[in-house]
């Protein structure tokens, strides 16, 4: 080996000896390792090549399935069904008029339907059991429930009232006892009575182990069962007074909860007795096969009234029969409990509310406790990466609901108000609903916004609606319930060591807050923009933004990925300040999530962001213009028959240009001062309160309307079979955020203070007195109410969040 000196520069060795020739041995030999050489690099392309293959198709099968992939953590409810028993029974079924089941994936179920004999026409028979704005019923509502233990229920069809009330009985291993009262009167002194056909039933859905069968009571015969989760019982039948011309039975095997009506439909037989028509069941007709619907039905005049008393077969020690003078005792009891704890929390006679304005109240409360149900089944999600929707995993979900007619299922972003009501009327409820809504949280932080569990809820929404995209989010209202929960009841959470629910609930918010702040933030910091609008519809006049609750509220003409939605950068905010809040309050690190909300709720980042000082509002930015209108286009014609009649389609009459969105003066703009984001003493601040007051934008005597009469879009439909939504109607969720802003900047010491508490009572007293003249006019509390004239609208009854007035009356924020 030769070393190289420092400095010396290395030479090739020269050859001693002549270069051989190349033979052709050499030749071959050359060509054999050339082609080995290629054969091996061969391989390794191809093993490489089936390595990217195959981690593809791994990342795409990841990729595929995380959407319907459970957050990998301990879950958030840790108590159900018996473990619950004040809770296991209750009215859980709000999409039908009457109905009790159990808080189990696959619970028999109690319900009522009714028709009147004397009614029956060329149309045929109208029976009622779902909940159907169809029928034209005047009034159905809760007019106590306390969510636990009993409600009470009037229903005015006609001439006649039907009470349905209801009471729980603790004992035994299974959940304990209770009855169904049923009464009917006439609503009218005088009124002419006429029959009624009410038919009781008990059913099993198709996956619950068990059996039904009819046996002979001492007047009326009932129903016994047995089921794997409750064991045997039995459901007797009392006639408390009345007389009944009619019975029949039925004894089937249903095809589903959702076509129970169907079946009694298919089978009854229509007959003439003593000149009246009636409808008799049929009998037992399963043909030795189990029953697993069971039906009674009993003809009578008005008045009337039974008692349906379910049994528990392991109650040995009961005192006596929960029915008659009994059950009328307990149910007083109840009342006198439900009144007295009303006025403890929301002292309406001590602030000088009359009698007719505390039933209105209870009311409404009591139709939000009463629309709690319990479901159980999978949804139907999708993502980018999968051609076809597949589905959720399969869980329960306790949760109020906004309507019992038009929506009687779970609303991620309505539930959040509802929690303020609720929370209040009883906090561990609320707990318990937050915390089945948290189990359903996939691996990637997202929770379905609607949820369509179980067949009974799926066949009450049409296909399109069904499925969930996980892009989707829907506002995070849960930190309004959270904030509402820590302001009222932080000190008794801690002094009472119930922490518990938020230390199981807290990783899982964090990840919530994690997603929302990574999948809908926009092109620059701090911009938030709302996922799901369709840039290439041409056939709304502004596409919708269903991600933001605010469905066809106008936002930038044009969806580019350039959007900023004020109203999310405002929730993102709530939330970081919250979770900033649960940190502190549970000893975690929440250093992370308190520079986000210092960095959020700085006023000058919003300002940049949101503030147009063209029209001096907060205000959506985006590719916008108001140039738009909705147009009929000519009909296309076709070589044989008539013209084909083509749908309205948006016209462009000037070109959009990237610009603040601040024509659509509305509930958006008032995000700011609605999350009390805005500094006390912010000049905006008045701005917006002057704003506020002006008939011309948002005032009316009724309560905010949800868009300003100046608006280009106020009004207007959004295709040719969409009418206006949220475009001038008059939402009280969005109320209830103004007043309780408005209760904030009157307690906080800044020079608006005075004026804010002006704006304060006059709305207070507007919405009050609106709802409750709508409430005596209809029988209903209203999903919205109309700018010009205050009358109640749209889905009814709508004691989701219009039920927040109760907390208006109290003033509770």
């Amino acid at each position: 080996m030769v070393r190289q000196k420092p400095g010396q520069k290395l030479e090739k060795p020269k050859n001693t000896k002549e270069k051989p020739s190349i033979t052709s041995r050499e030749c071959l030999r050359d060509e054999k390792e050339n082609s080995s050489s290629f054969a091996r690099r061969a391989k390794q392309v191809l093993v490489a090549v089936i390595v990217a293959i195959a981690a593809y198709i791994a990342g795409k099968g990841y990729l595929e399935t995380r959407v319907n992939t459970p957050f990998d953590d301990h879950k958030v409810v840790t108590e159900s069904g018996l473990m619950v028993p004040d809770r296991y029974w209750g009215s859980y079924r709000p999409g039908n008029y009457f109905g009790l089941k159990t808080r189990e994936p696959h619970s028999p179920v109690f319900g009522l339907m009714w028709y009147f004999p004397n009614r029956i026409g060329p149309e045929g028979i109208s029976i009622r059991h779902w909940c159907e704005q169809g029928d034209r019923l005047e009034r159905y509502t809760w007019i106590k429930h306390d969510g636990r233990n009993f409600g009470v229920q009037e229903i005015d069809d006609g001439p006649v009232r039907l009470t349905t009330s209801f009471v729980k009985q603790p004992g035994g291993e299974h959940g304990g006892d209770w009855t169904a009262r049923v009464s009917v009167s006439l609503r009218k002194q005088g009124a002419k009575a006429e029959p009624i056909a009410l038919l009781l039933y008990t059913a099993l859905d198709t996956h619950t182990q068990g059996r039904l069968s009819q046996y002979p009571g001492s007047v009326l015969p009932g129903m016994v069962g047995e089921t794997d989760k409750l064991g045997a019982f039995t459901i007797k039948l009392y006639n408390i007074s009345g007389t009944i011309e009619y019975e029949s039975h039925l004894a089937a095997q249903g095809k589903g909860l959702h076509l129970l009506k169907e079946v009694v439909m298919s089978t009854m037989r229509l007959v003439t007795v003593k000149g009246v028509k009636q409808i008799l069941l049929p009998g037992d007709i399963t043909r030795g096969v189990p029953a697993n619907f069971t039906v009674t039905s009993v003809t009578t005049r008005v008045p009337f009234e039974m008692d349906v008393v379910f049994e528990s077969g392991s109650n040995f020690n009961r005192p006596n029969t929960l029915t008659g003078q009994v059950y009328y005792d307990l149910l007083q009891k109840n009342i006198e409990e439900f009144d007295n704890k009303f006025e403890s929390i929301f002292k309406l006679k001590q602030k000088g509310f009359q009698e007719e304005e505390i039933i209105f109240a209870q009311s409404a409360l009591s139709n939000l406790v009463g629309g709690i149900g319990y479901f159980y089944g999978s949804s139907r999600v999708i993502s980018d990466h999968l051609e076809h929707p597949v589905p959720y995993w399969k869980a329960p979900l306790y949760t109020s609901v906004p309507s019992r007619s038009f929506f009687p299922r779970g609303f991620l972003w309505d539930e959040g108000f509802h929690g303020l009501l609720i929370a209040s009327w009883d906090l561990e409820i609320e707990l318990d609903i937050m915390s089945h809504w948290f189990d359903l949280m996939n691996v990637e932080g997202w929770i379905p916004r609607e949820q369509i569990l179980g067949v009974e809820s799926l066949a009450k929404v049409p296909e399109e609606f069904v499925t969930q995209i996980n892009s989707n989010a829907n506002p995070p209202t849960f930190f309004l319930t959270l904030n509402y929960i820590i302001k009222h009841y932080g000190d008794r959470l801690v002094s009472e060591n119930r922490l518990g629910t938020l230390e199981r609930m807290y990783t899982r918010l964090v990840k919530w807050f994690d997603w929302y702040n990574t999948t809908q933030t926009g092109e620059l910091p701090g911009a938030y923009r709302w996922r799901g609008r369709d840039s290439k519809t041409n056939l709304e006049l502004n596409p919708k933004t269903l991600a933001s609750g605010l469905d066809d509220y106008p936002r930038a003409s044009h969806p580019t990925v350039d959007e900023r939605h004020v109203d999310l950068f405002c929730w993102i905010t709530l939330g970081a300040k919250v979770l900033t809040e649960i940190a502190l309050l549970l000893n975690r690190q929440g250093e992370k999530y308190a520079n986000t909300f210092k960095y959020l709720s700085n006023n000058q980042l919003l300002d940049r962001m949101h503030w147009s000082y063209k029209r001096n509002t907060y205000a959506d930015f985006g590719l916008h213009t108001d140039e738009v209108i909705l147009e009929k286009p000519p009909p296309s014609p076709r070589q044989h028959g008539p013209p084909i009649s083509q749908p309205y389609r948006r016209v462009v009459i000037k070109d959009p240009e990237l610009q603040f969105v601040d024509s659509n003066f509305g509930y958006v703009s008032l995000f700011p001062l609605f999350l009390e984001i805005l500094d006390p003493e912010s000049p905006k601040l008045l701005t917006l309160l002057k704003d506020l007051k002006n008939s011309d934008y948002l005032w009316t005597n009724y309560g905010l309307r949800s868009l300003s009469k100046n608006s280009p879009i106020y009004m207007k439909r959004n295709t040719e079979h969409d009418p206006p939504y949220w475009r001038g109607p008059i939402w009280i969720n969005m109320n209830y955020l103004a007043l309780k802003s408005l209760n904030h900047y009157t307690q906080e010491k800044g020079p608006h203070s005075d004026l804010a508490k002006t704006l304060y009572d006059s709305l207070r007293q507007n919405l009050i007195k609106n709802m409750l003249k709508e409430y005596k006019r209809s029988g209903y509390v209203w999903e919205q109410y109309d700018d010009n004239t205050g009358l109640g609208q749209r889905s009814h009854p709508f004691t989701g969040w219009s039920s927040l007035i109760v907390l208006v009356m109290g003033e509770i924020y």
